[in-house]
């Protein structure tokens, strides 16, 4: 019994018997729950996208600016059919002669293929470290010139070599090269300025759009620079290089024999 008066009160309340209940109910369903407060986490969140979206603008415009070309699009450090080479020397007998100190070699990417500071022969009389980048302590564990000399000379055979001044890079290293397979950018016509050969530094700035040689040098970034300078030139080079190979050939053929006496 005492249940059953329970269950009939409280449908009686529901129907508005109780003005105080009555009122509440109105409350609540004119104004509904009451959201939870977002906490400091919750707003940061929520605004960060948009915050991000108007930052993000400016700063990625300003990274893709900032983006050095010279870096490798890949980690590939593979022997590819085109390389770049530089090298750095150092100062010996007077000082006035030139040695092999160092010598980079880079892939078509850019990624190291091969990168040796060289003890030379005679003795190191002077580091010229304000432009080599080398210092007496590189030189105390640095390969011998004859395991170097062999080592670039087996990377090079049958590729094409490219390159700053090349002939300066060759000579240090008394090696040669079939003319054929060079691809020099001190010499690349269209980099010629009033027939005159311009410092690779000059090239990059204008071509690429980045600072090199800015005090002390880096041969890896020096090669790579002379290789994507080839790159973005590589089909008119080539043709070009074509172009000479067959016009030497009809010079040639065109040249009278010597009669027999």
């Amino acid at each position: 019994m005492g249940s059953s008066r329970v269950k009939q009160k409280n449908p009686s309340n529901q129907l508005g018997l109780n003005p105080n209940w009555a009122q509440l109910q109105q409350k609540l369903k004119s104004h509904g729950p009451k959201p939870p407060r977002p906490s400091n986490n919750a707003q940061a969140q929520t605004q960060k996208p948009i915050l991000g979206k108007r930052k993000e603008r400016p700063d990625a415009d300003s990274d893709d600016s900032r983006i050095n070309p010279l870096v490798p699009i890949n980690d590939d450090s593979s022997v590819t059919d085109v390389i770049a080479m530089d090298c750095e020397m150092v100062g010996v007998g007077q000082g006035n002669k030139s040695a092999l100190g160092r010598v980079s070699l880079v892939n078509k990417w850019g990624n190291v293929i091969y990168d040796e500071f060289v003890r030379p022969i005679e003795r190191v009389v002077d580091f010229r470290t304000e432009i080599s980048g080398i210092r007496p302590r590189d030189l105390r564990k640095a390969k011998d010139f004859q395991v170097v000399q062999k080592t670039v000379a087996e990377i090079m055979k049958g590729r094409i070599l490219v390159g700053h001044a090349l002939h300066n890079d060759l000579k240090v290293l008394l090696l040669s090269h079939p003319k054929k397979d060079l691809r020099d950018t001190s010499e690349y016509q269209p980099f010629l300025k009033e027939g005159g050969r311009r410092a690779l530094r000059y090239l990059a700035a204008e071509f690429l759009g980045v600072q090199i040689q800015n005090g002390e040098h880096c041969p890896i970034d020096d090669a790579r620079a002379a290789m994507l300078l080839y790159q973005k030139n590589r089909k008119e080079w080539e043709k070009s290089v074509k172009d000479q190979i067959r016009l030497k050939q009809k010079q040639r053929r065109r040249k009278p024999k010597k009669k027999a006496k």
